[in-house]
């Protein structure tokens, strides 16, 4: 019911006459309640900020316009910053501008698995095999903000609250098949132009969002950019009180700038925590065992009784892309499962400099093929120890031993006779690896088939 006259906090000592602040401890008191702010800010805002690094990074590789669109030809590899890519997949993807282009049509490729997320980085639309067309291709009309004109017969139609939405399209067909995507105008769909395919495979970019004061620089195009009505009052409240708002340049003084960086630098520190070591038990798939859930709660939208996990928002997008609800829910047979994990058996961070062995058990339970991709812990992208620094069942050069598992290694160099079954790892550098079932069966879902913990050798 009241305040003593003294005070000791993580901010400093404050003084009060009867509950009223003294002069000296204002301005010590609002510098704190500004870095708390800004904690905030990073923790809630890191998904958007993604998209926007993520866009930019596409711009340096040549992808500026919603008909180019980039992809990676064979695959995904290590030379570029994305978070968490498989190493497996042929991806493609580019950008909507519905301020420039108004309502725009995306004729998604047969079989295939493609998304459409808003600038805030929140599900729009699945197309392909988990979308309304059901992987036969179909025609896709996005609209914008606020848009009341026609809506034509013949598109599966959505509305989309911000006016750039992130498209990412997988097609089982490889390279040919995903130059079946075409992406126009509704306004041109009687003569659609050609779109342009660019191979961004082997292009050095960087598509991480940053970890410093920086990270409010990207912040500040996404609230500059989007309308007010992109955002939630209490996430747009969060963001205006340190001076983020619609129409207004962002244009910190050096008390509030600094603060910010430090907030910037304690709040990535936070999500490397909720990341790496999180303390909810429902974070880890087996009790006992160091494995992680990076889809806590089997929610798309992070809900849970009503209530969004901000823990589980803040952990995928610090470290992962693409939300939609076939990733939150995986299903027997179909869809993925993955976990991941940042430690060895005995606790300890996995050391780049260092011998480990992790054993497949037996039938591992996935329909199409399972992997193992190995990432670098600071840019959480693709470890750059080789260009494709992973191992699959797909590929068919993991030896398997006689009960049928199969013992992964990951060494700077590779243990002798073992070279089928390694991955390269950087002296003086962390790694953490994911394992992905495609077509997870009824032993993952049931608990019955688990990994064991990744074993230090040397």
């Amino acid at each position: 019911m009241s305040t003593p006259d003294s005070l000791s906090t993580p901010f400093g000592d404050l003084e009060f006459f009867d509950g009223v602040p003294r002069a000296e401890s204002v301005e010590t008191i609002f510098d704190g309640l500004d870095l708390l702010r800004g904690i905030d800010a990073f923790l809630t805002a890191v998904p958007g900020a993604s998209l926007v690094a993520m866009r930019r990074g596409l711009r340096t590789a040549g992808v500026v316009s919603p008909d180019i669109i980039g992809y990676t030809d064979p695959r995904a590899n290590s030379g570029g910053l994305f978070l968490t890519p498989n190493t497996e997949t042929t991806y493609g993807t580019t950008f909507l501008d519905l301020r420039a282009w108004g309502p725009t049509v995306i004729e998604a490729p047969p079989e295939s698995l493609c998304v459409v997320d808003d600038f805030w980085f929140r599900y729009v639309a699945d197309m392909g095999i988990p979308g309304p067309d059901k992987g036969a291709g179909g025609k896709y009309l996005f609209l914008p903000p606020g848009y009341d004109g026609e809506r034509p017969d013949g598109y599966y139609t959505y509305e989309c609250p911000t006016f750039t939405n992130w498209v990412v399209l997988r097609a089982l067909g490889g390279v040919p098949a995903m130059k079946q995507t075409r992406i126009y105008p509704l306004s041109a769909a009687d003569d659609p132009r050609e779109n342009t395919f660019v191979n961004i495979a082997n292009v050095l970019q960087n598509t991480v969002h940053a970890n410093d004061f920086s990270f409010f620089e990207e912040v500040a195009q996404l609230v500059a950019e989007e309308p007010v009505t992109a955002l939630d009052p209490e996430r747009a409240g969060t963001l205006a009180a340190i001076g983020l708002k619609h129409g207004t340049r962002f244009a910190p003084d050096d008390r509030l700038r600094g603060i910010l960086d430090d907030a910037a630098r304690i709040g990535a520190a936070m999500s490397r925590a909720i990341l790496y070591t999180p303390r909810e038990p429902e974070a880890y798939f087996w009790e006992g065992l160091s494995w992680k859930n990076p889809f806590v709660g089997g929610s798309y939208e992070f809900l849970s009784d009503g209530a969004r996990n901000l823990d589980a928002r803040t952990r995928f997008h610090y470290f992962a892309t693409v939300i939609t609800p076939a990733m939150a829910h995986a299903q027997v047979g179909a869809g993925s499962a993955y976990t991941y994990t940042a430690h060895d058996a005995d606790g300890h961070v996995l050391d780049g400099s260092a011998t480990y062995s992790l054993r497949i058990p037996a039938n591992p339970p996935a329909k199409n093929f399972w992997s193992v991709d190995l990432y670098d812990t600071q840019t959480r992208s693709l470890l750059q120890s080789t260009a494709y620094p992973a191992l699959s069942s797909l590929t068919g050069t993991v030896q398997p031993d006689d009960d049928g598992s199969s013992v992964l290694w990951f060494a700077p160099t590779a243990p002798e006779g073992k070279e089928s079954n390694w991955v390269p790892t950087i002296p003086g550098k962390s790694w953490f690896p994911m394992v992905r079932l495609y077509g997870p069966l009824e032993p993952w879902f049931d608990g019955t088939w688990q990994l064991p913990e990744i074993v230090k050798e040397s």
